[in-house]
């Protein structure tokens, strides 16, 4: 992940791949917050065991949603409304909770997105679903 913070950064830029986003999700848009609000490890870019397999990244993105979840639920009406006292950022909770939340629904699409145009690569035909 080091070529994601060079700058400038090259012209056009790449397309992500499926792992990249899920390693995003998993890592800045969940693990981050989760170690700053819920008491959580905190986790780093530079040192997170980065899964090696589909499998492995779909259950890391399942274990970090699951403390994500759980932290969110257990929040009061005055937790949500005053910003948190660790980490970097300085908004409301209720504010960070959806910026997360729609930092899933961006990047979760992206990921369906990508997976259905790799099933249609090489004249492939996805098979229908309903």
């Amino acid at each position: 992940m080091d070529d994601d913070y060079v700058f400038p950064g090259p012209v056009p830029a790449p397309v992500t791949t499926i792992a990249w986003r899920l390693a995003h999700i998993i890592v800045s848009c969940l693990g981050y917050r989760v170690g700053w609000y819920f008491g959580g490890q905190n986790v780093d870019t530079e040192t997170f065991a980065y899964a090696g397999t589909a499998d492995e990244a779909l259950k890391q993105l399942d274990e970090m949603y699951g403390r994500w979840h759980a932290g969110v639920r257990d929040l009061s009406d005055a937790d949500l409304e005053n910003p948190p006292m660790v980490g970097p950022e300085r908004f409301p909770l209720e504010n960070r909770i959806l910026h997360v939340n729609r930092e899933l629904i961006h990047h979760g699409a992206e990921i369906s997105l990508l997976r259905d145009l790799y099933r249609w690569q090489d004249g492939a035909v996805p098979r229908r679903e309903l």
